[in-house]
């Protein structure tokens, strides 16, 4: 089942309606019928499904079905034909995250004659790796669809230990317009370049301060919110004060923290201590900034039924946030609780011969047999 699932090549960039279509098909070979949530294109989908009894109080199993690009990566085969050697599988997606969702479709059967009396969610979206847009509307029309959940399991690679945390991300592009003009007048041009200098500084002083502030019992690393410049462009030549400079910024914040007031923070240092200035010899002078992505942190519940569920099927009882986003939150958001747990490593995603142990979907089918038997049945 993971080879087939490598086979389509579901890069963000690419429709996902392949994948979806294979597996629409091969629930319905079962008896199971599912749903389909398409995005505004129309060229992606999530889908979602029940399997047992339409009751509330059953378990989501959620994964995610893009995958990064493998542009520019030296693989030693294709990367979308799946390939064993030396109890591993290799492909892209093996690891992140098509392995869960691989194991999860290939216990199908077993779900059916297990006799469950509470039912089994499978929840596949869209778009994850560039800024979790295909989880919300699946998670709605889910509880519109069907019975309430207990707990969702997202299965992202976690060595099949039990993430209970992780940081919210937001993605920002920031514009700024400047005036240009030769760079032997400049007191008469704005450089957007000079500008986002600025509200870059900014940037790294609100995380040179929150590293000042944090607290060393975090379990996270760093234990602190981060505001991060990762590409930046801007100018025509050495000569010319720049008309335009674009960046792009990511904030990866600690759970309880709201994405919202950290937006409002840059967005007020902006237009109150940056742009004045600006305007102050151009009123053409502007800063755009167009947030791309908002996803929330994974919160540590208190008792939560995801979590207890979780530990008492994997006998891990050690505490383990992580630093990257996933789905989690946007499911704890919708009121389920929720945990991370799958099979492989992270140090494998994104990779070139990105690999997953065969004996972890062992591990991960192990896991859903006792779902069933301990818990559902």
């Amino acid at each position: 089942m993971l080879t087939k699932l490598v086979s389509f090549n579901t890069v963000s960039d690419r429709s996902n309606l392949e994948l979806i279509s294979f597996v629409e098909e091969y629930l319905s070979s079962y008896g199971i019928s599912s749903v389909r949530v398409p995005d505004e294109t129309g060229e992606k989908a999530a889908l979602f499904a029940t399997v047992g009894p339409n009751v509330d109080g059953g378990i989501v199993l959620s994964a995610h079905t893009d995958v990064v690009p493998v542009d520019g990566q030296n693989w030693t085969s294709d990367p979308f034909s799946a390939w064993e050697d030396g109890g591993r599988l290799y492909g892209r997606g093996t690891a992140d995250m098509k392995g869960f969702a691989a194991t999860v479709l290939a216990k199908v059967p077993d779900f059916l004659s297990a006799n469950l009396s509470k039912p089994i969610h499978i929840a596949l979206s869209y778009d994850e790796e560039v800024g979790c847009f295909g989880a919300p509307p699946m998670i709605k029309a889910m509880l519109v669809e069907g019975p309430h959940p207990s707990a969702v399991i997202v299965g992202e690679p976690t060595n099949m230990k039990v993430v209970t945390g992780h940081k919210g991300i937001a993605v920002l592009k920031t514009r700024v317009h400047g005036h240009p003009v030769h760079s032997s007048q400049l007191h008469r041009g704005v450089s957007a370049i000079s500008a986002a200098v600025k509200l870059i500084s900014w940037l790294d002083g609100q995380t040179e301060q929150n590293k000042a502030k944090a607290d060393l019992e975090c379990p996270f690393e760093p234990p602190y919110t981060t505001l991060h410049c990762g590409t930046i462009q801007g100018g025509k030549a050495h000569n010319i004060t720049a008309q335009s400079c674009e960046f792009m910024t990511d904030i990866r914040l600690l759970p309880g923290e709201n994405l919202e007031d950290w937006i409002s923070a840059y967005q007020n240092y902006a237009a109150d201590l940056v742009l004045p200035d600006m305007q102050e010899i151009s009123k053409d002078c502007r800063i755009d900034i167009d947030v791309r992505a908002m996803v929330p942190g994974l919160s540590e519940e208190t008792d939560g039924t995801a979590e207890q569920l979780v530990r008492r099927l994997t006998g891990d009882n050690g505490r383990h946030v992580v630093v990257y986003a996933t789905e989690g939150g946007q499911f704890q958001e919708h009121g389920l609780s929720t945990v991370v747990c799958g099979p492989g490593s992270i140090d494998q995603a994104h990779q070139a011969d990105e690999f997953i142990e065969l004996a972890e979907l062992g591990k991960c089918a192990n896991f859903l047999d006792d779902l069933c038997e301990k818990v559902l049945r």
